[in-house]
């Protein structure tokens, strides 16, 4: 069968287990084919072939429930309900998302983009169907970086107490995105060990006579390996959660997929499927990945693995340049430590973690954790820097609030990936931060807009005692040679009058900032530009400077309006709009796509600003 010809799942339940094993290659190449030129999540989803069709062989969606944890390693899913005409459009505006989607089809009955949301999902479909008498099966695949989550254990725990009928395909690869730490983890291979349970009755069963001897030899044995059983399978996890247990399964066998997975379907109640299997499988630089490079990629060349495009040597990626920061500053501050919560590639802390083991820490998919870690770390005299995105921050509010901004503890926060990031979609954007932190007391909250004040902007972060929060987008930003750390007046904005007669005040800030006094010196027009790199707290006596001039004022701003820049300024100037222009995102979500295009979509592009300046100017 061509993947192309699969427009249901039910198409591949007639098909061998030799072509089920040959469709399995040829998806393998797909994906390969397919992300190379489009960019995407590429290790999970090799990594979860076989098993994907194992699923969808036994099972029938859309009536049965799947629902893979995170989502991004869904492709497999996507091209056995139907999808892989559209997979040229990968994360392209307008087409096939990167995850889950209930828009996109009847099979995806899940959305998610953040880990552990799974368990909890997959209990409330169950109770959905037990209270209205409904009959379907309900599967999560979760993985064992996401298992650790605790969301994920919080759900365990109610599903062992209700013991509802669900499956739980725990996907076992040693992998989160990073490699995996913690207890949880030092549990699990306790369970990878357990073949040795899986291996004692076939044997036995096998060199046994067939008679009243055999079989009484065979009882005794079976009775040690439920005692095996019950040390190294049930007790280490599972069993502390009431939950049954199979496996663990290799997941690149698809007839021995198949057999576990239809004992799991005949099971009353909550059973756990654990299967083994290689992320990156088929491809060999995501085989030999052993920090997360493959996870997430953008279009590269097969044969070499390179990535397609490569930054100017005069660049680096935002991520890079605090990374750098944070080591020259650690040089002369033995205080200072790095945290982490699984993203230490994504974040560029590798380089710290190599220099200063003692003074990193990645504490797993644990967002909440790091952050009320990170403040008693700085009451225990430490200085902590906790890299976050700024799409997973948003799990750690509660603490944000309570535990730093509550206590007023000096813990500076990195908010990697703040802004449009594009290709994630609605999940990722990090387009909501400087909204829910701006109303937490004692917390300030900034925004470099090139490489230099990134660096001064981390310097006084660290010379203050309050928590302090650097926002820094997806990309890359242009760098000079031996940089040094200046400090900057906490709350401070920047003040560029561009020509004699300025018309107009544009108040913005980040990379946009330079992009904009370019563009008006570019067309030879007069304007003051702000670079408004506080959002907490804002430059009141500048504000006042501004008003005075009785310029009409534009906001650009490339997050939410709503608790925004925005709505800081209009809050110090008591809510009158008068004279005040605003662009920026809407009241809704932002779907996946070029950042560009989305920009445009949204209307905070720079064509969009300087179209609105110029539409007012000729009232």
């Amino acid at each position: 069968m061509q993947i192309y010809d699969i427009k249901d799942p039910s198409q591949i339940k007639k098909l061998s287990m030799k072509q089920l094993d040959e469709l399995a290659q040829d998806i393998r190449l797909f994906l390969i084919q397919t992300i190379s030129k489009t960019g995407g999540h590429l290790s999970s989803n090799l990594g979860i072939v076989e098993t994907t069709i194992a699923m969808h062989y036994v099972f029938s969606s859309p009536k049965d429930k799947m629902i893979f944890d995170v989502g991004h390693q869904s492709y497999v899913h996507k091209i056995l309900t139907g999808r892989s005409t559209q997979f040229g459009t990968l994360r392209k505006l307008n087409g096939l998302s990167g995850y889950q989607k209930r828009s996109e089809s009847p099979h995806d009955c899940w959305e998610a983009g953040h880990s552990s949301t799974s368990l909890s999902a997959a209990l409330g479909y169950a109770i959905a169907r037990d209270v209205q008498n409904e009959d379907y099966e309900v599967i999560a695949v979760i993985g064992d970086g996401a298992l650790a989550g605790g969301m994920s254990l919080e759900a365990l725990n109610d599903i062992g107490a209700q013991k509802r009928k669900m499956i739980i395909i725990f996907n076992d690869n040693a992998m989160s995105i990073s490699k995996n730490r913690g207890g949880v983890e030092k549990r699990i291979t306790s369970i990878r060990s357990s073949h040795l349970y899986r291996s004692v009755k076939n044997d036995i069963k096998v060199t046994l006579p067939h008679n009243k001897m055999g079989d009484e030899t065979l009882k005794v044995f079976s009775t040690i390996r439920d005692r095996i059983k019950s040390g190294l399978i049930d007790a280490p996890l599972f069993q502390e959660f009431n939950l049954d247990y199979l496996g663990p399964v290799d997941g690149h066998n698809i007839p021995a997929l198949i057999k576990v997975f239809e004992a799991a379907k005949e099971h009353d109640g909550p059973i756990v499927v654990h299967v083994r299997t290689k992320k990156g499988k088929g491809y060999r630089y995501a085989e030999q990945d052993k920090i997360g490079q493959w996870h997430g990629v953008s279009p590269f060349n097969i044969k070499t693995g390179q990535p397609l495009m490569k930054l100017p040597v005069n660049e680096k990626t935002w991520s890079s340049i605090i990374s750098d920061a944070l080591i020259d500053l650690a040089k002369s501050n033995k205080d200072i430590v790095a945290i982490t919560p699984a993203m230490a590639q994504g974040s560029k802390l590798l380089k710290f973690a190599k220099l200063y083991p003692q003074r990193f820490f990645d504490c797993g998919i644990a967002e909440e954790h790091a952050i009320t870690m990170a403040g008693a770390m700085a009451l225990g005299g430490l200085r902590p820097f906790v890299s976050v995105y700024s799409s997973f921050l948003q799990r750690a509010y509660d603490q944000m609030n309570h535990d730093l901004g509550r206590m007023d503890l000096p813990v500076v926060v990195g908010i990697d990936r703040a802004g449009l990031v594009g290709d994630d979609g609605e999940t990722h954007q990090g387009v909501f931060d400087i909204s829910f932190l701006r109303s937490i007391p004692n917390l300030i909250l900034s925004q470099p807009k090139d490489a230099q004040e990134a660096y001064d902007l981390l310097y006084t972060a660290f010379s203050t005692r309050h928590p302090f929060c650097i926002r820094y987008p997806r990309g890359q930003a242009v760098v000079n040679d031996n940089m040094e750390f200046h400090l900057i007046p906490v709350g401070s904005w920047q003040r560029f009058d561009i020509g004699s007669d300025p018309k107009a005040i544009i108040i913005s800030y980040g990379p946009d900032v330079d992009r904009i006094i370019h563009t008006i010196q570019e067309n030879n027009l007069s304007m003051i530009v702000v670079n408004a790199r506080f959002f907490k707290p804002i430059d009141q006596e500048m504000c006042k400077e501004l008003f005075a001039l009785n310029l009409p004022i534009y906001v650009y701003e490339t997050d939410v309006r709503i608790g925004g820049l925005s709505s800081a300024i209009l809050e110090f100037k008591n809510g009158i709009e008068e004279n005040i222009h605003i662009l920026g995102i809407g009241d809704h979500y932002v779907q996946h796509g070029p950042i560009r295009s989305l920009r445009k979509k949204e209307h905070i592009d720079l064509e969009s600003l300087f179209e609105e300046i110029e539409n007012h100017d000729q009232k």
